[in-house]
C-alpha cells in the first residue's frame, strides 16, 4: 500500500494538528459534558431566556421538514410555458383567460405543494392566485392546510402564502357583509371549506405557539406580518402598508390583467369578523406570554424581528383600551416595564439606545406615532422634552424628533422650536432638510410664530436675492444638459437633496407670514432665464405652481408673475414639465380675465405646433381652445366663471324654480323628432282614404266622410 504524500518538518506537523489532519489528533476524543453541567445549563436557559430553548427545539424539528417532491421535466416545461402566457396576458377576453386558468389548475391538481416550493414555478402560483376565484382560493387553502408552518418558512412558498392571504382577504369582507355571492363553478370540490374566515382562523391556530422563531425567520416574518394585517382589517396596499410588509428587494410578481392593488377594498380599511379580532388578540397575548423583557428588547434591534414587533405594538395600541395599554400584561409594558421611564431606570437606558440605533429607532417611531396620548405625554416629559436640541444633531435620532413634533401641542411646540432653531444652519449644511420642513408644517397647523425659523434659514442659505432660492432649489448649475430625458429623470430621482429643497420651499409658501414673504421676494427678484429654468425643472416647477395657487395669494403678485412669461407661453406648453405651469395659469387668473385672453391668444397663434405635441394637446384641451376658436362668447362666459344656472329662465310663483337649459344637441334631436313625427302623420293621413294631391277631399267633407265610415 503506497504511503500518504505529506511534507516533513515541525511546521507542517503543527499545521496538520491544527487542521485536524493528523491521525493522532483524531484519536483524542472531545471532552463530554457531564449530566450535571447539562442540567445546570438547561436551568439557566429556562430562567433567563425562556424562548431560547423553544427556538432550539423548533429548529431541530425544522431539520425534519417534509419534502413534497420535485416536478419532472415535462411538468416544469408546461408550468413555465403557462407562466409566460400569463405574464404576456394576450387573451382575447376574460372568458378565454378563465378557461386557461381552469386548465392550469386541473394540471396542477395534487401538485400544489410541489409548485409552491419550486424555484422556477412558484411565480406561476403567485400569478394564478392573483387571478383566482374565491372557490379556487379555498381549494388552495385546503391543499396547504396542515403545512403552513413549513410553507411560511420556505424561500419560495412563503411568497405564495403572502399572495394567498392578500387575495383572500377581500373575500372575507364580501362574505361578511353579503355584498356579493361566491362564484360557483361546475364540479364543485367537496373538500373546499364554505367560509373563508374559517380557513384563516385555522391557519392562525396552526401557527400559534411558534411565533417566537417565526418573528426572526427571514422568510416567515414577512408572511406573519401579512397575516396580522389581514386579521386587523388594515388596508392591504398603500405606501405605509408596503413599507411594513415588504422589503425593498422583494420581486414584483404580478399579472397585468388584475392585481391586488387594483381593488378598492385593498386601499381602505376592511370589515373583519369577530373571529379575526379574537385570533389577533390571542396572537398578541401569546407573544407576551412567551417572551420576557430581555428577549423583547433584543428583538427591538433585530433587523428581521423589529418590523413584526412594530406591527404588534401598533395593533395593540389600536385594539386595546387606553387603560389596558399600560397594564403589566400588555406587550408595551412588557417592553418598557418602568412607568414612568425616568433617568437611570432600565427602560430609560433602553430608549436611549434605541434613539441612536438605525433599526431600533424605527420601533421608537412607531411607539411615538401610535401610543395613546397619556403614554406619549409621559414619555415626552421624562425622555425628550429637554433634549430635542441634542437629538436633532444626530442623523438617526432626527427621524424620532420628526415623529415627536407631529404630536406636540401648541404649548409644547414653542419650547421645542427654540431648541431646534440654533441648529438649523447645521442641518442645512448637512442636507437634512426634512426636520426643518416638518417644523414649519407643524407651526402652520398649530399657529406658532415662524420668525425665528426664517432668520435661521437666512443664516443657513444666505440673504442675497435670488441666490437664496436658487441655493435651496439647486438651480445654479445644469449638469444634465444634453442628456436624454430618461437619464435626466433617473439622476434627479437620485438627488434627494434637490427634492427636499423643493419641499422645504413649498412648506415655506404654505406658511403665511415671514416665511412666505422670503420665497415671494426671491421669485420676484429672478430674471426670465431663471424663471424659465425653474418652470422646466422636474422638482422646482412644483414650487412655481404652489406659489401661484396657494391660499391668500394677492392679485398683484399673480399679475406680476404671469406677465413675465408673456411671449413664451407656447414654449412652456411644448415642454412636458412646464406645460403643467401653463395649466396652473388658468386657476391663477380666475379674477384676471384679460390675462386669460392674452394667454389664449398666444396659444391660438401656435395651434398647429401645439396639436403636434403631446403636452401641447393637453394644454389645448385644458384651456378649452376649441371653444375659444369657434365660440368666443361661450369661452369668455366660462372664463368669467359664470354659472349656467344663473342664466336659466325662472318660473314665477310661490317657489321660483330654474328651467333646465337644453344643449345644442338636445335641441337638434327635438327638431329631428318633430320633423319625423310630422312626416309619419302625413303618411297616415294619405293611407286613411282621405286622399292626397288631386284626390284630396275638401276639409268640409272630411268630418262627414269620417263619420259615414264610422
Amino acid at each position: 500500500m503506497p504511503k500518504e504524500l505529506k511534507k516533513r518538518g515541525r511546521r507542517e506537523e503543527k499545521k496538520r494538528k491544527r487542521d485536524g489532519d493528523d491521525p493522532g489528533s483524531l484519536t483524542i476524543p472531545k471532552r463530554q459534558k457531564s449530566q450535571e453541567e447539562e442540567d445546570d445549563e438547561k436551568i439557566v436557559l429556562d430562567v433567563a431566556e425562556p424562548f431560547q430553548e423553544q427556538s432550539y427545539n423548533d429548529t431541530t424539528q425544522m431539520e425534519d421538514t417534509p419534502f413534497f417532491g420535485l416536478l419532472d421535466e415535462e411538468e416544469q416545461t408546461y408550468f413555465k410555458r403557462a407562466n409566460s402566457l400569463l405574464e404576456l396576458d394576450q387573451f382575447a377576453d376574460a372568458e378565454e383567460r378563465g378557461l386557461f386558468l381552469a386548465n392550469v389548475y386541473r394540471e396542477a391538481s395534487g401538485k400544489e405543494l410541489k409548485v409552491a416550493c419550486s424555484q422556477s414555478c412558484s411565480r406561476l402560483m403567485e400569478r394564478l392566485i392573483r387571478l383566482s376565484t374565491p372557490r379556487q382560493l379555498k381549494v388552495l387553502f385546503h391543499r396547504f392546510s396542515g403545512h403552513f408552518l413549513h410553507l411560511v418558512q420556505h424561500r419560495f412558498a412563503s411568497h405564495v402564502c403572502e399572495a394567498l392571504f392578500l387575495k383572500a382577504a377581500p373575500t372575507v369582507t364580501h362574505e361578511l357583509i353579503a355584498l356579493e355571492e361566491e362564484e360557483q363553478e361546475p364540479g364543485k370540490d367537496e373538500d373546499a371549506p364554505i367560509a373563508m374566515k374559517d380557513l384563516f382562523v385555522s391557519t392562525v391556530k396552526e401557527l400559534e405557539g411558534n411565533l417566537g422563531y417565526l418573528m426572526t425567520d427571514s422568510f416567515a416574518s414577512h408572511t406573519l406580518r401579512v397575516l396580522l394585517v389581514v386579521l386587523s382589517g388594515q388596508p392591504l396596499t398603500g405606501t405605509a402598508t408596503n413599507l411594513l410588509l415588504q422589503s425593498k428587494k422583494k420581486e414584483k410578481v404580478a399579472s397585468t390583467a388584475r392585481t391586488i392593488g387594483a381593488t378598492a377594498e385593498a386601499l381602505g380599511p376592511r370589515t373583519v369578523p369577530e373571529e379575526f379580532t379574537a385570533a389577533m388578540d390571542r396572537t398578541i397575548a401569546g407573544t407576551v406570554a412567551g417572551l420576557n423583557t430581555t428577549y423583547l428588547q433584543a428583538l427591538a434591534t433585530h433587523p428581521t424581528g423589529n418590523p413584526v414587533l412594530q406591527l404588534l405594538l401598533e395593533l395593540e395600541f389600536a385594539r386595546l383600551a387606553k387603560s389596558k395599554a399600560g397594564d403589566e400584561i400588555s406587550l408595551f409594558r412588557r417592553l418598557l416595564p418602568d412607568d414612568p421611564p425616568v433617568e437611570g431606570t432600565s427602560s430609560a437606558i433602553f430608549i436611549r439606545g434605541l434613539l441612536y440605533d438605525p433599526v431600533g429607532s424605527r420601533l421608537l417611531e412607531t411607539i411615538i406615532q401610535f401610543a395613546p396620548g397619556k403614554i406619549f405625554k409621559t414619555l415626552y416629559k421624562s425622555m425628550f422634552r429637554d433634549k430635542i436640541g441634542d437629538l436633532v444633531r444626530n442623523e438617526t435620532a432626527g427621524f424620532v424628533v420628526i415623529r415627536i413634533l407631529e404630536r406636540l401641542s401648541h404649548d409644547d411646540l414653542q419650547p421645542a422650536i427654540e431648541q431646534i432653531c440654533p441648529h438649523i444652519p447645521m442641518l442645512i449644511e448637512r442636507q437634512r432638510i426634512s426636520i426643518i420642513k416638518v417644523t414649519i408644517e407643524r407651526c402652520t397647523i398649530r399657529q406658532v410664530d415662524t420668525q425665528t425659523i426664517g432668520d435661521a434659514i437666512k443664516i443657513g442659505y444666505g440673504e442675497a436675492q435670488p441666490d437664496m432660492l436658487l441655493h435651496i432649489l439647486k438651480l445654479g448649475r445644469d449638469e444634465t444638459e444634453g442628456m436624454a430625458e430618461e437619464r435626466k429623470a433617473q439622476l434627479e430621482a437620485q438627488d434627494l437633496g434637490k427634492l427636499h429643497g423643493s419641499l422645504l420651499a413649498q412648506s415655506m409658501v404654505q406658511a403665511p407670514g415671514p416665511l412666505r414673504e422670503v420665497i415671494l421676494n426671491n421669485i420676484l427678484a429672478m430674471d426670465l432665464q431663471s424663471l424659465m429654468l425653474m418652470a422646466k425643472d422636474r422638482t422646482a416647477t412644483h414650487l412655481l405652481q404652489s406659489v401661484l395657487t396657494c391660499s391668500g395669494q394677492t392679485k398683484q403678485f399673480r399679475r406680476k408673475m404671469i406677465q413675465q412669461f408673456f411671449g413664451y407661453i407656447a414654449e412652456l406648453a411644448f415642454n412636458p414639465i412646464a406645460s403643467h405651469v401653463v395649466d396652473t395659469f388658468w386657476a391663477a387668473t380666475e379674477d384676471l380675465l384679460y390675462l386669460r385672453e392674452r394667454i389664449a391668444e398666444e396659444l391660438q397663434q401656435a395651434e398647429a405646433a401645439l396639436r403636434d405635441s403631446f403636452s401641447g394637446r393637453a394644454v389645448w384641451r385644458n384651456w378649452m381652445m376649441d371653444l375659444y376658436t369657434r365660440k368666443r362668447v361661450d369661452w369668455i362666459s366660462k372664463a368669467k366663471g359664470l354659472q349656467q344656472v344663473d342664466e336659466r329662465p325662472k318660473v314665477q310663483g310661490k317657489h321660483e324654480q330654474h328651467i333646465p337649459v337644453k344643449s345644442g344637441i338636445e335641441l337638434a334631436r327635438e327638431r329631428f323628432a318633430t320633423t319625423k313625427t310630422g312626416k309619419q302623420a302625413r303618411g297616415r293621413t294619405g293611407r286613411s282614404g282621405i286622399g292626397t294631391g288631386a284626390n284630396v277631399v275638401p276639409s268640409s267633407a272630411q268630418p262627414h266622410a269620417i263619420g259615414a265610415n264610422t
